[in-house]
């Protein structure tokens, strides 16, 4: 796979973990809310340690689509059905507080960032999209009903939300990694209470964030159960179109797209990590669309999706004290990781914040996605097969695509010859 946003990048470069070192605040994971968590957190004075597995940006963030949008997955006016008015607006604020966040600091930090609409399409529902329009407007946001798209095909009705955009977050993050703290290469291979233990130092810290993608501790907090992981492939073409704007379809398995320089950007063919999937859903729209645009980059990214589209953020569970977690951004995890850090910044300076009442982790877990996470456990940890994954039991899938084996209950994944690449699992396998 070659990934756009580390192409002629120099990556930050910092030290590995040692000896055994003492802290205030441990953060573990050095994605976009890890580093986000550290930089407001020195900023507030605190002594703080951030401490990566392999390299900072080098997971999951090197590899998202970096739109910074309040336009989520779930439609706002879904979750007010279900939560009411006060909780929709309270996660449409946070998401909109979260984009002028980054506006502000991309004026300190070089990261290409643009302002640009976000419209999310149905190509078969207009009432739905007009219906959101409305609502989004009646909760105090000028979201707009719009019947057209710059994509080039019909579709039923989209809603577009002005002042959204769009940046590079590699150059982002190096930039807001500047000295902090950061030891790379230093995997936390346990957590007890709120000391980690690397292969070669112990970290005592009086607090502990866990901002890993999957939370890695499953005893407490029934993460395992809350969470489960999304692969998604994107292409990006040489000689397209420029949107203008960034569009993502309605439909869980449908296509998004953004442009970053002269290149179209467009990603999809979503399905359960573990489940058969590719690049030909994104590849066969591209020669259809745009037959004489060349593809320039290739790559497969994962996401980690809770049970009702909103992040878990706060406590990481009451039976795990100073310990606080960051986690289940679903497929918008710019916005959600600047909403975590300044959650976390508050909760650990001793603030209140008025947005942690939509993401505290201790919320409901009645979702019909529940039973769903529960019967592809229970159906994988039956499978007979020789490969198993680590974390849990569960037997592993190879996935032909991209060549690795992957976990179809909590997401795990192993290149060919067994080691790690995303957790929640703590080490490789055999695959002899």
């Amino acid at each position: 796979m070659k990934y756009l946003w580390t192409e002629n990048l120099t990556a930050k470069k910092f030290p590995s973990l040692e000896n055994d070192i003492e802290t205030d605040v441990l953060i573990i994971g050095g994605g976009m809310a890890g580093i986000l968590t550290a930089y407001k957190l020195k900023r507030a004075g605190a002594d703080c340690v951030l401490v990566e597995a392999d390299s900072i940006g080098g997971g999951i963030t090197k590899g998202t689509t970096a739109v910074i949008s309040a336009q989520i997955d779930t439609l706002y006016s879904e979750f007010a059905k279900k939560d009411g008015d006060k909780e929709a607006k309270l996660y449409l604020d946070a998401n909109l507080n979260a984009v002028n966040e980054y506006r502000e600091l991309s004026k300190q930090i070089d990261c290409d960032f643009e302002e640009r609409p976000s419209i999310m399409y149905s190509l078969d529902d207009e009432k739905l999209m007009r219906d959101e329009a409305e609502y989004l407007n009646s909760i105090g946001f000028n979201a707009e009903f719009v019947k057209e798209t710059p994509l080039g095909f019909p579709v039923e009705g989209a809603v577009k939300y002005p002042g959204m955009a769009q940046f590079h977050p590699l150059k982002f993050l190096y930039g807001a990694a500047e000295g902090l703290n950061i030891y790379e290469n230093s995997f936390v291979r346990s957590l007890k209470g709120t000391t980690a233990y690397t292969d070669k130092g112990k970290i005592s810290a009086k607090r502990v964030i866990v901002a890993t993608h999957f939370p890695f501790k499953d005893s407490n907090g029934m993460y395992f159960m809350k969470l489960y992981q999304r692969r998604s492939y994107v292409i990006a073409l040489r000689g397209a179109v420029d949107l203008g704007c960034t569009v993502e379809d309605y439909e869980e398995n449908g296509l998004f797209f953004r442009n970053y320089k002269d290149l179209l950007i467009i990603g999809g063919g979503t399905h359960r990590t573990g489940k058969s999937g590719g690049f030909e859903a994104v590849r066969r729209f591209a020669r259809k669309y745009y037959p004489d645009a060349k593809e320039a980059y290739a790559w497969a990214n994962q996401d980690c999706v809770s049970l009702d589209g909103r992040a878990y953020i706060g406590e990481y569970s009451p039976n795990l004290p100073g310990v606080y977690v960051a986690a289940g951004f679903n497929l918008w995890g710019m916005t959600t990781s600047m909403i975590s850090a300044d959650i976390l910044c508050d909760m650990l300076s001793g603030k209140s914040n008025k947005y942690l009442e939509a993401v505290k982790p201790d919320r409901s877990m009645l979702n019909s996605q529940l039973f769903l996470n529960a019967g592809s456990s229970v159906i994988n940890f039956i499978k007979p097969s020789l490969k198993r994954c680590p974390h849990l039991g569960c037997a592993l899938s190879f996935n032909e695509a991209e060549g690795t084996w992957d976990c179809p209950c909590h997401g795990s994944r192993f290149d060919r010859d067994g080691r790690l690449i995303n957790g929640p699992a703590l080490k490789g396998i055999d695959v002899k």
